[in-house]
């Protein structure tokens, strides 16, 4: 994963691997389709962007995943590994990944479903969470 930063904007090594861990911390809560541990990675005032879905706060983002891991989410997993970090302030970055939805029985992302993804992620009381979450189609 590659970093960059300017004076004054510079991340721990624990800030780094913090803001990498969400990443699995959001397959990880989707492996359980367990929209509340997804919804609690975001600020309360978080956004999520998916294709075709926009989610404001946290609590839409946890009302919508709980009826979305019950119909057109039901069984699938999701992937992602970091591409790189970019520093915006001590306690503000923007992680950039590549990883998708892997519907039931599929081991690798599909073409159809592999998406680049921006998440903006914040420190909060010593804790990062995401406060914009995006992606689109590769």
């Amino acid at each position: 994963m590659s970093t960059s930063t300017r004076p004054g904007e510079e991340l721990s090594e624990s800030d780094k691997v913090a803001i990498a861990a969400l990443t699995r911390r959001v397959i990880a809560a989707w492996a359980y389709h367990d929209a509340d541990a997804f919804a609690d990675l975001f600020t309360e005032d978080g956004t999520m962007i998916l294709s075709g879905v926009y989610r404001n706060g946290r609590e839409d983002i946890r009302s919508y995943l709980k009826s979305a891991f019950q119909n057109e989410y039901k069984g699938t997993q999701v992937t992602g590994q970091p591409l790189g970090l970019r520093p915006l302030a001590r306690d503000a970055a923007v992680l950039l990944s590549r990883g998708g939805v892997l519907q039931p029985g599929e081991s690798e992302v599909s073409d159809a479903n592999a998406i680049r993804a921006s998440w903006v992620v914040v420190n909060r009381d010593g804790q990062w969470f995401l406060a914009a979450y995006q992606n689109s189609p590769i």
